[in-house]
């Protein structure tokens, strides 16, 4: 009897998701609504971390005024935007504040933002309060996981990640500039691989139980036999598709096909690595022919020092002859004025 119980509570809560999963009707039927998403992976160049960006003594609204502005004047009208439980634990009437403040900038330029709330990537620790500078020549530095190993499994930590992502979600359930959330980014990165399994499923069922009128998404990323099982929870319950491919424009276009079999609407999350061959004048065309939105990483370079490749530092700190990702430098001159002109042509400006 209680395996059979176990099994009938397993099958309850995969059924339970699958109810409140938007049908593939309506997700069409909402992306035909859509304008064609472009955009990036948003941070501004001022802030080296996701906490550095929305705490009240370094959020930066009028570098975030100016870059939005720059985002518009290319065509771009949606920026992925990472948050951390740590700004809304430590200061959370501000940070909601702060966050409001953001969304009425983006509005201002006819931005719409998805906002993601947990990460695998990079730095597992973490606090309030002054953050690092950035290391010399060095990728991604500074950023922060959310919400890291020490409190991922902890029961009372959960009931606190609960409370965080309902309250934004709840906030902002009906909120016009906010186009889609991400749940979950790259659920596994760092080894953690399925151990992330439980956070994906809790996040989902929390972000149901809110209900908002945006689309529910985490994107795939890595497409090894050892996130089969992360990849498809990710595919069996984001109301959208959405995926990340740094790669040649050919294997991007063949995982494109193959996503394709959802029947669902597909924006591409992560993109643009000119060492590794994803290029905006190769890939940003695709995109575009096959209908899927376009959110590269990086736009002004900053203290991320996304310049620099993955795991490739520059002692020296020179800057490289190959950026790896952005667009901007921060006196607006680009990294390659072809790659401006692409993404202008492609987004109907002159």
């Amino acid at each position: 009897m209680r395996y059979l119980f176990i099994l009938f509570t397993c099958f309850s809560i995969s059924t339970s998701y699958a109810q409140s999963r938007w049908t593939t009707d309506q997700a069409n039927a909402w992306y035909k609504k859509q304008p064609w998403m472009t955009g990036c992976n948003y941070q501004p160049a001022t802030a080296i971390n996701q906490l550095e960006m929305f705490q009240a003594a370094t959020f930066d609204p009028s570098q975030i005024d100016k870059e939005l502005g720059w985002a518009q004047e290319l065509g771009f009208n949606t920026m992925r935007v990472f948050l951390h439980h740590v700004a809304w634990t430590s200061d959370k009437d501000g940070f909601k504040k702060r966050l409001n403040n953001y969304l009425d900038i983006s509005a201002k330029h006819n931005v719409k933002t998805i906002f993601v709330f947990f990460d695998d990537c990079w730095n597992d620790k973490y606090a309030a309060g002054k953050q690092p500078q950035p290391k010399t020549g060095t990728h991604n530095s500074g950023w922060v996981r959310d919400p890291g190993t020490d409190i991922r499994n902890n029961p009372d930590s959960l009931k606190m990640l609960e409370s965080y992502v309902k309250d934004i979600m709840t906030a902002h359930k009906d909120d016009k500039r906010i186009v889609m959330w991400d749940l979950y980014n790259e659920p596994g990165n760092s080894g953690y691989v399925d151990k992330s399994l439980n956070l994906l499923k809790q996040v989902f069922a929390w972000a149901k139980e809110v209900n908002p009128s945006q689309p529910l998404t985490s994107g795939v990323w890595n497409y090894g036999n050892n996130f089969d099982n992360l990849n498809k929870f990710q595919l069996e319950n984001s109301d959208i598709i959405t995926y990340h491919h740094y790669g040649y424009v050919d294997r991007h276009e063949a995982k494109i096909a193959e996503l394709k079999a959802y029947k669902r609407p597909l924006v591409c999350t992560e993109y643009m690595a000119r060492r590794n061959g994803s290029l905006f004048q190769t890939v940003l065309p695709m995109l575009k022919a096959e209908q899927v939105g376009a959110i590269n990483w990086g736009f002004v370079s900053g203290k991320t020092n996304t310049i620099y490749a993955w795991d490739t530092p520059m002692a020296g700190g020179e800057e490289p002859e190959l950026w790896f990702h952005d667009i901007y430098r921060q006196d607006k001159t680009p990294f390659s004025q072809n790659e401006v002109n692409t993404i202008k042509a492609l987004n109907g400006k002159k």
